[in-house]
């Protein structure tokens, strides 16, 4: 018979602690919030010191009948949900809607899914923390006010369904505000001159520094052809070689931001899908013969540190696997944020024994790339730095200097196992210069000028949105997924490869809030506002005060902007497509996936249809129709064959228009971060390139 009742928030979760705490404790799961505030209504009392009028959420009550019949079986109820605020709030929640004192030792709480944590944890029950309940009951109070406030008015005065809140309207701002940068930017143009060199038969390149010993920029041909004239007829001289020894550290163990960035650029996760797949890990994985078991630590977090015994684990991994000699010292300091909470650890694999070949048969495919993500990058952070072995030459030909760079990998420490993307996707690339000696003279094959002109500051992706959002300290690690996803489905952005692109209803939304609500949009007073929070979780700030002071001017603005707004008129976008249902224009329109086609005359003609680009490619299959480029679903794009579903030809590679040289079939285009890779659907033919 059970004595106790643990009470998490998901059945996978509740699986795995309930395999560690053995036959004397039932586990339950409440499925996340049990109480909220009202859809229907703002559910706050602004004249009562901004009081919430929580209700128990539809749905909820069986799952609540449940738990309050099985508390009135057992002697003592542990709330055991996530450690974070959310989970606080939930666990206050459950509390109060089971009668439970939140004053009594019924908080449990736990980094990671784990034999020994979880044991701990239940030594040390706790009262729940108010502070952390008030600062997540703030924050969704003042989420509440801003939206519940301008959302009505944007509703009346520009469209219904639009919405607004403080962290998604910074967010599209700061889409708007780099679209404006990129259509007021004006090229400049650059010039290069590189020498193509070699000795000993090994080739290298040498550019153009400057002249007499001074750097200098090409601006224009006629200083190229300066140079070109000043060094014809002389050999290139090896005026100075520079040789050093260059460390380089490994990165910090993710953290909610930088895991969100990296399964962006290495495995073109969306930030929603990568917490997904995270909080499974977490809460846990069966693995055959050792049951349900918790694979990372906790997701949401904003801290780089770990703990002694983990780092004592991965050293003695290190040294079994890649010698003693790959270990990392442990003196290197980890860098925090400075506004880290730091109440959790890295995000890590709860046991670096548990490589990701080891479990990959009891994950999907997803699971066990974002596991071996995080396990590499873990794994990495506890190695010895790398080392490399750098080279400088100076070359002078007439006063003109070339400078030619080299490096090779002397030792390559973490990055055996681990090496940080970019957003560019571009590695480092290791090429050594053949040894060279001072007074040397090489003749060079070829010198080759180029005209280049800089470049826009590039779009958002993801990972440079969560970057931004986080350095400029606008939300928190629980907030970057909902916030990009909140976005799109509204319509105020949309993503065109891979990058985020502001829509009209977008720019007209921002433009209001700029007049109307500008300390909204203001990235130093949203980013204060979480300063403030943080500071009620602390116990530092009063959460009412808080909010009291925010919603005096607030209230000011949102009646001279009732008054002011004028009713803005959106008219759709008409397609060049006509309906083959009724005849008339098809006009462009947002929905949950995206744009798409619809009749103008709605609701008399209620057609729609996807957006589809042709290729250019007829179908190979039919012989009749055209190839052309469509979405899923899930956003992800495909090829198909216009005559669908006549023709049930499709192809997620990209169908090339030229045919095949050796068979005459169909090319397709395979993208990787690396290469593209063209190749027939017809026989082995193949190419590649960079």
């Amino acid at each position: 018979m059970p004595e106790a009742l643990v009470i998490v928030e998901s059945p996978a979760k509740a699986k795995t602690i309930g395999k560690y705490l053995g036959k004397k404790y039932l586990v339950k799961a409440s499925m996340g919030h049990v109480r909220d505030l009202p859809k229907s209504q703002m559910g706050v009392d602004i004249d009562n010191g901004f009081s919430p009028k929580y209700i128990t959420i539809r749905g909820k009550g069986k799952i609540l009948k449940e738990l309050r019949d099985a508390a009135k079986k057992v002697k003592h109820v542990y709330l055991a949900a996530d450690p974070d605020r959310e989970g606080e709030a939930i666990a206050w929640h459950l509390a109060h809607s089971l009668d439970i004192d939140a004053q009594s030792h019924c908080r449990v709480v736990f980094n990671e899914i784990t034999k020994q944590a979880i044991k701990e944890a239940f030594k040390h029950p706790r009262s729940i923390n108010m502070d952390l309940v008030y600062a997540q009951q703030a924050r969704r109070i003042l989420d509440r006010l801003v939206g519940y406030n301008i959302s009505p008015l944007l509703w009346k005065k520009v469209k219904k369904g639009l919405s607004a809140g403080r962290v998604q309207s910074v967010a599209v701002k700061l889409i708007i505000d780099r679209e404006n940068e990129i259509k007021a930017f004006k090229p400049e143009e650059y010039w290069s001159i590189t020498a193509y060199l070699s000795k000993d038969g090994q080739e290298f390149e040498a550019k153009f520094y400057g002249l007499d010993g001074q750097k200098q920029d090409l601006k224009a041909e006629d200083e190229v052809n300066v140079i070109l004239e000043k060094i014809k007829g002389h050999p290139l001289v090896v005026k100075s070689v520079q040789k050093r020894e260059r460390k380089r550290n490994p990165v910090s163990p993710f953290i909610t931001s930088t895991l969100q960035q990296e399964a962006a650029r290495k495995l073109n996760f969306k930030a929603a899908k990568t917490m997904m797949l995270a909080q499974q890990l977490y809460e846990g994985i069966d693995l055959g013969k050792e049951g349900s078991t918790g694979l990372i630590t906790y997701m949401r977090t904003d801290s780089t540190r770990v703990s002694n015994v983990a780092k004592e684990e991965a050293a003695e991994f290190i040294k079994q696997h890649f010698g003693q000699e790959y270990v990392g010292k442990g003196s290197r300091p980890e860098k925090q944020k400075q506004k880290a909470q730091d109440a959790h650890e890295a995000i890590r694999p709860t046991s670096v024994m548990r490589d990701p070949q080891s479990v990959k048969k009891y994950l999907t495919r997803d699971q066990y790339r974002l596991y071996r993500l995080i396990w590499e990058r873990f794994v990495a952070s506890q190695m010895a730095p790398a080392v490399m072995d750098t080279m400088t030459v100076d070359l002078e030909a007439n006063g003109v200097i070339f400078r030619a760079t080299g490096s090779k990998i002397k030792f390559p420490g973490f990055m055996k196992v681990y090496i940080e993307d970019n957003d560019d996707g571009k590695q480092e690339e290791h090429r050594f210069l053949p040894e060279l000696n001072e007074g040397e003279h090489l003749e060079a094959k070829q010198i080759e000028p180029k005209q280049h002109f800089t470049q826009p500051p590039p779009r958002y992706t993801e990972a440079r949105l969560v970057k931004e959002l986080e350095e400029k300290g606008i939300g928190r690690p629980s907030t970057y997924a909902p916030t990009l996803e909140t976005i799109q489905k509204r319509g105020y952005v949309t993503l065109e490869d891979r990058r985020f692109v502001p829509t009209e209803l977008g720019e007209i939304v921002i433009e209001l809030m700029e007049e109307f609500f500008p300390e909204i949009l203001d990235v130093g007073f949203t980013a204060e506002m979480e300063r403030h929070l943080d500071e009620i979780e602390e116990g530092k700030e009063n959460w009412q005060k808080i909010l009291n002071d925010f919603y005096t001017e607030f209230e000011k603005r949102l009646q001279v902007a009732d008054e002011k707004i004028q009713n803005v008129e959106i008219a759709d976008e008409v397609a060049d497509e006509v309906c083959e249902k009724c005849g008339r224009h098809m006009v462009y329109k947002f929905g949950r996936y995206g744009k798409f086609l619809a009749c103008s005359g709605f609701p008399d003609c209620r057609n729609t249809k996807p957006i589809v680009k042709d290729t250019g490619v007829q179908c190979p299959k039919c012989k009749q129709g055209q190839i052309v480029e469509r979405k899923s679903k899930r956003n992800r794009i495909f090829y198909g064959c216009n005559k669908y579903p006549h023709c049930e030809f499709v192809s997620w590679d990209k169908p090339l228009p030229r045919p095949c040289p050796k068979c005459n079939g169909l090319l397709v285009e395979k993208q990787t971060k690396k290469q593209i890779t063209v190749k027939c659907t017809q026989c082995d033919y193949e190419e590649t390139s960079h």
